[in-house]
């Protein structure tokens, strides 16, 4: 059994779930699962997908789980009485070879958004782990070990990276499960204060770290199905978080439409009202340089906010960045499939992506169009004219 606690996945998925629970308890969703790298045939472990996800189905928050939820400042006991009660149902997914082309399967999950919310990452690290220990019967866990011990040097050994902070936001492409608990061991033990915490809330609990996260792509993408009109659907959802959170969890993400979209619509009020902001497509280096600059144009002092870089970051990459930004913003940077799945072997890029939501189609339209998810045309080309995105 690959996922043995619901506490095994993102922190974030908890934060919009809550949101969920208070505000759309009605909305119905549809996600759609893809994998970008051509040539991989995950045909054959469908049948032992199918069997992981049965397991997954059969699980109920534990007790210790809810009291450690119950413990974080933002999470709200109404919420946590609801999860005493929760239970992901095979009813709402599921999983096929696909018509689209040889090797690609069809993963479908559908229903409502309460219901459906927290099968994304556990499903994703499933699809993973399976891959994996199939094609890889005897990993070469010591070149994993030696590539993360040099990526700690890089940070641990240089006095000028003193306050470098680095999260593991690796869950969702993990080569397994044990893995990334050694991973998180390991920089805990070795990276000491440069680890910022964890994305993933199980093991924040067991091994004492932060658990990090605000929201995800398909909290705005959903809005464009809630909200009263199109068109303010990205203001319509950081106004509802904010009525949420009252000033917690303050990182907005800044690439459902593209950062011209955003910064229009991240106005002064939104400036002051948020902690900052998370990058996770496009050239992260223009995306801070613009973001410090509309800072300073709303008359907001970059250096109180915080720049989140998120998107296939490298240790060295997040080196560059620091330097690039360091004494202008606050820095931080979530560190993924570099982190987890970085053994030698090709990752998987596989993601599951909100693609309906009241029976209306939704989408992000990335600053890194590969990224970009819908199977509407008409409505993206739609979005595209009422965010004036041009490209």
């Amino acid at each position: 059994m690959i996922i043995t606690s619901l506490l095994d996945t993102d922190l974030y998925k908890f934060t919009m779930m809550q949101v969920v629970l208070h505000h759309f308890p009605g909305a119905q969703v549809e996600y759609r699962f893809k994998c970008r790298n051509p040539g991989v045939d995950l045909t054959p472990y469908v049948e032992e997908i199918r069997e992981q996800l049965e397991e997954l189905c059969t699980l109920r928050f534990a007790e210790h789980e809810l009291d450690y939820l119950r413990g974080l400042r933002f999470i709200k006991s109404d919420f946590v009485d609801f999860l005493g009660l929760f239970q992901l149902n095979t009813k709402y997914i599921h999983v096929e070879p696909a018509q689209a082309g040889p090797g690609e399967i069809g993963i479908v999950i559908k229903g409502p958004w309460l219901h459906t919310i927290l099968f994304e990452i556990p499903v994703l690290a499933i699809v993973n782990e399976v891959y994996f220990r199939r094609t890889q019967r005897a990993p070469d866990l010591e070149s994993g070990r030696r590539r993360l011990t040099e990526k700690i040097a890089l940070v641990r050994d240089d006095p000028r990276l003193a306050e470098l902070r680095i999260a593991d936001y690796g869950t969702r492409r993990r080569f397994s499960k044990r893995w990334q608990d050694e991973v998180l061991q390991t920089l805990k033990k070795e990276l000491g204060v440069h680890l910022a915490g964890t994305s993933n809330v199980m093991f924040a609990a067991s091994h004492g770290l932060i658990p990090l996260g605000t929201m995800a792509h398909e909290y705005l993408q959903a809005c464009q199905a809630l909200g009263p009109r199109l068109r303010d659907s990205q203001t319509f959802g950081f106004e509802m978080w904010a009525k949420e959170y009252r000033g917690d969890l303050g990182i907005a993400l800044s690439d459902v439409y593209g950062m011209d979209a955003f910064l229009r619509d991240f106005d002064m009020y939104f400036c002051k009202l948020f902690d900052g902001a998370r990058h996770d497509s496009g050239d992260p280096m223009q995306w801070g340089e613009r973001l410090i600059a509309h800072y300073e144009h709303n008359r907001v002092d970059p250096r109180t906010k915080t720049l989140v870089f998120s998107d296939a970051l490298t240790f060295p990459k997040v080196i560059d960045l620091y330097r690039r930004f360091s004494g202008r913003a606050r820095l931080a940077f979530g560190v993924g499939t570099n982190l987890t799945n970085d053994l030698g072997y090709q990752p998987l890029q596989i993601v599951i992506k909100m693609v309906r939501c009241n029976g209306q189609p939704v989408a992000k339209l990335s600053d890194s169009p590969e990224k970009n998810m819908c199977d509407d045309a008409a409505y993206l080309a739609y979005l595209r004219q009422v965010f004036e995105i041009r490209g």
